[in-house]
């Protein structure tokens, strides 16, 4: 996780700020379709439909998301603000900061020049870096990737005096904390450190010769619109936000040079698909490579490395899609960010989504389900046609509810917002904002159903499924499932006498 130091900033009433998302939203305009021209297909409406219903709902300024499939990027959306104070809409070539997903970038520069046996990543990093600290040369670029380094993270006051220091090279940022104690021996355990990842940028700079961001530019990212942050074009950079008591704060831009390799890069949504793309098809580093970054990492009594529900690879977090696919991912967190990389390695697809705001979210969850329109449709769904407005009966944690429901069809579109009472606006307190009070779902297909949906809330999106007609169920979290149901008689809007729009 990167998080920048907190510098004076100007606030903006949340209320004003949505209004005027929701101007360009409403508005005709390219940005409220895809990026650069409506869309041309159906998978590409439905995903620029739900990236505007989670903005709608979690009052984020901007959100530019890009889903690569089978050689190519087959949808960049876009949604919200890039500007808030100039009023300017989210582009295709709006760059927004990576953060953590960074690391995944670094992590496959370091497994670049392993492949072209340029270094061990068993071996200590050490032997190529004489001027590091006996404690600290034990360490491996394995480790250090896969977070088992023993590599402390932040600590005491470093994000109070970070950011305003600019550091030559990541040489020069490893001074900063160096002279620190390992957290434990390496390999011995598990430990989430983005100054593990600065280490791996030294080490990336002494064998390759040049400096982290140009052999990155030229190895790993040629062509791509991904760079240092803040090096990106004004009219293209997007602006950095908070949202803060009920207010759209606005961040300056910090210098990230600290941690280039940790969380220090930026890119538009298409190019980090791209990237994610180029993983894939094996144009980085072969086929043998990435099947190694893939394995978990074994820590020394013989277990992988995990964190709450993945594993950890070499630099990527390995698990399965809500559906039982394999996923590699890496999310990221920053002032001025919430970012996700993932990829589907058993079919050649990548999703990427990014933000211009910190905000509590689900990030896995939500880039499944803006890919989903372009994946294969799961076996098994239940039909279920799309329910009339009403009065709904919900449970949630074994408590029951009632809720106000409506729902309309748009060109063939069941589309619905559901009122949160009580029991959703306690599940969702945590929020960083949720001016709506309302959830937003919108149907996967445009066949009139309601069979498989994206339910968007203020922590991200949620797949909705039909279990039977008038019945559906999203599962928020481990111990969380959304059940939902018609109280009353189960209609349709697709009779005489619904209108579709």
């Amino acid at each position: 996780m990167s998080i920048t130091p907190m510098l004076p900033s100007v606030r903006y009433p949340l209320s004003a700020a949505c209004a005027i998302a929701l101007f360009f939203l409403a508005a005709p305009s390219k940005a409220a379709d895809t990026c650069d021209a409506p869309a041309t297909d159906e998978a590409a409406a439905t995903a620029q439909r739900i990236l505007q219903a989670l903005i709608d709902t979690n009052a984020v300024p901007g959100m530019g998301a890009a889903v690569w499939r089978n050689g190519r990027v087959v949808w960049t959306g876009c949604a919200g603000l890039r500007d808030v104070e100039a009023r300017k809409p989210v582009r295709r070539d709006t760059v927004f900061r990576l953060a953590s997903v960074s690391k995944i970038i670094a992590a496959t520069a370091v497994a670049k020049l392993a492949e072209e046996g340029r270094l061990d990543i068993d071996a200590p990093v050490g032997g190529v870096l004489p001027w590091l600290p006996k404690p600290w040369s034990p360490v491996t670029a394995r480790q250090l990737a896969s977070h088992t380094s023993g590599a402390p993270h932040y600590s005491g006051n470093d994000l109070d005096v970070l950011g305003r220091v600019r550091y030559p090279t990541a040489r020069d940022a490893v001074g900063i904390f160096s002279g620190r104690a390992l957290l434990s021996a390496p390999g011995a355990s598990y430990s989430y450190s983005s100054w593990g990842y600065t280490l791996l940028g030294a080490v990336i700079e002494a064998i390759s010769g040049e400096h982290f961001l140009h052999y990155v530019k030229r190895q790993v990212t040629d062509g791509l619109a991904i760079d240092a942050d803040g090096e990106a074009a004004a009219e293209n950079a997007s602006q950095l936000y908070a949202i803060e008591g009920g207010a759209i704060v606005h961040m300056p831009r910090t210098d990230m040079s600290y941690i280039w390799p940790a969380g220090g890069l930026a890119a538009t949504p298409e190019a980090l698909a791209q990237f994610g793309g180029r993983v894939l098809e094996h144009r980085i580093v072969g086929a043998a490579r990435w099947q190694v970054m893939q394995q978990p990492a074994l820590l020394a009594s013989g277990e992988p490395a995990r964190e709450r529900d993945y594993e950890v690879g070499f630099g990527w977090r390995l698990g399965r899609d809500a559906g039982g696919d394999r996923i590699a991912h890496h999310a990221g967190i920053t002032i001025g960010a919430r970012s996700m990389l993932m990829l589907w390695p058993g079919e050649d697809t990548a999703a990427s989504v990014l933000s211009n705001a910190l905000w509590v979210s689900s990030m896995e969850p939500t880039t499944q389900l803006l890919a989903a329109p372009f994946r294969p449709r799961p076996a098994g769904l239940v039909t279920a046609d799309c329910p009339v407005a009403g009065r709904m009966a919900g449970t949630l944690k074994n408590v029951r509810f009632d809720l106000e429901a409506t729902f309309r069809l748009e060109r063939g579109r069941c589309v619905g917002e559901l009122a949160a009472s009580a029991p959703l606006r306690e599940y969702f307190a945590k929020a960083t904002a949720w001016p709506s009070r309302s959830l937003r779902i919108v149907a996967l297909t445009s066949d009139g159903t309601l069979s498989r949906a994206a339910l968007a809330t203020p922590f991200g999106l949620y797949e909705l499924r039909a279990l039977a007609a008038g019945r559906w169920s999203a599962t928020l979290s481990a111990g969380a499932t959304l059940e939902l149901a018609m109280a009353g008689p189960e209609a349709s809007t697709r009779s005489p006498n619904a209108g579709s729009r």
